[in-house]
């Protein structure tokens, strides 16, 4: 039956999804073919344009149509600061703040030996050739508080040490507005452990 199979074809594609299962594609696939066709053809020809055009930026190595994406080429940009992110999303949340103005190097992942990705999988010595490219003065890590977030500043901070550039953190604590009886006391303890002078 060829309609099954498209049908199971479906589901399994959109499985690979994160934190999609079996129902929730089986779901989404029914809701697609019954109640939303037009949906489910703007998002085959969404998806076909995005895997034969974008390509991954000369410069930040996140995504874009062009050799050098727009955030790379604008001239508005600090060239001196290179701020570290694990994924494309993770930019947009750090632009989303207006308190960064320098450039971006987009890793597309982070060390998790356990998954079989480590420094040649992230390819690191095509960052630290864009962190030595000699107008970088500062580069700051910028990778999640997980373990594996965590590791890879760990190790990137000794490299890009030995390389001689500056190496800082993006601070962690309590959220604004935020208040401590309802804060985990991991957090509260990170917190009080860069506490800052207060002017």
């Amino acid at each position: 039956m060829a309609s099954l199979s498209s049908l199971d074809d479906l589901i399994e594609a959109l499985r690979c999804l994160p934190g999609v299962g079996p129902k929730s594609a089986q779901r989404m696939a029914y809701h697609l073919l019954q109640r939303d066709r037009p949906g489910a053809d703007r998002l085959a020809r969404g998806l076909d344009a995005a895997l034969q055009l974008l390509h991954h930026c000369a410069r930040c190595n996140s995504f874009t149509e062009a050799e050098v994406c727009q955030r790379c080429l604008s001239p508005r940009r600090d060239a001196s600061q290179l701020c570290i992110v694990e994924m494309p999303v993770d930019a947009n949340s750090m632009e989303q703040t207006h308190a960064y103005n320098g450039l971006y190097y987009v890793l597309m992942g982070r060390l998790s030996p356990l998954d079989g990705i480590g420094p040649k999988e992230l390819m690191f010595e095509r960052l630290f050739a864009r962190a030595t490219d000699g107008l970088v003065r500062e580069v700051i890590l910028a990778t999640n508080f997980t373990n594996e977030g965590e590791a890879t500043a760990h190790y990137l901070s000794e490299l890009l040490h030995a390389r001689g550039l500056k190496v800082s953190r993006i601070a962690r604590g309590l959220p604004v507005g935020g208040e401590l009886e309802f804060s985990d006391a991991a957090t509260v303890a990170q917190a009080l452990r860069e506490r800052r002078d207060f002017v």
